[in-house]
């Protein structure tokens, strides 16, 4: 079997799974047909897109908090992987409607998170630290950043104090290759996922008022807690 023909097979399974257990109500956020136009419409270097368990596991998410009304907008979604190193391109911006990456780029973590890779993570204010788990995005404001955008966190205890903690999508002028070439990372954030100074505004037009955001972060302490990845991981086992 094929890489792709095995992307959506497992993916059509694993979103068929947690709409069987009645996860999701039944106003979907993707028509019938989208995913697999979706899929199908790859690029052939599937590299571009985020990993097929990644991916999976952001799609099956944003269908729950689509059936919650958690998230209203549908067509859009974004998937930070804090699987990655810093000096990688861990961000996607996923056009859900034409199967396209929009952006694809540098994202920073907190500065307690780790140096290179994002290793610890919270949800306390003053922690300057990241938070993992699904958000759904607000509305823009020009802070000290330039244009922001807000974010609100959709998990308990996970990542749901991102409001009082200031978590936002800033641009930063050390998200850049020139601060890896120099320092072998990236700058740090105060746990604000920031990303290069000329794509912010792209990437903030694009996914604010209400588009779903994934932070994965292949922690236990988050895996084992998150409601969502629970009832996803139930889903598939069951």
């Amino acid at each position: 079997m094929s890489r792709k023909l095995l992307f959506v097979f497992l993916l059509l399974f694993h979103i068929s799974a947690i709409r069987s257990l009645g996860v999701v109500e039944a106003h979907y956020s993707i028509p019938p047909g989208l995913i697999d136009r979706f899929l199908f419409s790859q690029s052939k270097d599937s590299s571009e897109f985020p990993p097929l368990k990644l991916l999976q596991t952001a799609l099956a998410g944003y269908e729950i908090l689509i059936g919650e009304q958690s998230v209203s907008r549908p067509e859009v979604i974004t998937i930070i992987d804090f699987s990655l190193p810093s000096d990688m391109k861990r961000l996607w911006v996923l056009d859900l409607i034409n199967g396209k990456v929009l952006f694809r780029c540098l994202v920073s973590h907190g500065r307690n998170s780790g140096d290179l890779m994002a290793k610890k993570f919270s949800n306390i204010p003053g922690s300057n630290a990241s938070s993992p788990g699904f958000y759904a995005t607000g509305e823009t404001y020009i802070g000290k950043h330039g244009l922001s955008l807000a974010l609100d966190g959709l998990e308990a205890g996970i990542n749901d104090k991102a409001r009082e903690r200031a978590i936002v999508i800033h641009g930063a002028d050390y998200v850049s290759a020139d601060f890896i070439r120099k320092y072998g990372r990236l700058g740090r954030s105060l746990g604000c996922p920031a990303v290069p100074e000329e794509l912010s505004k792209g990437i903030i037009q694009t996914i604010k008022g209400g588009s779903c955001l994934f932070i994965y972060a292949p922690e236990k302490s988050y895996t084992s807690s998150s409601q969502i990845i629970i009832k996803i991981t139930s889903a598939i086992k069951g």
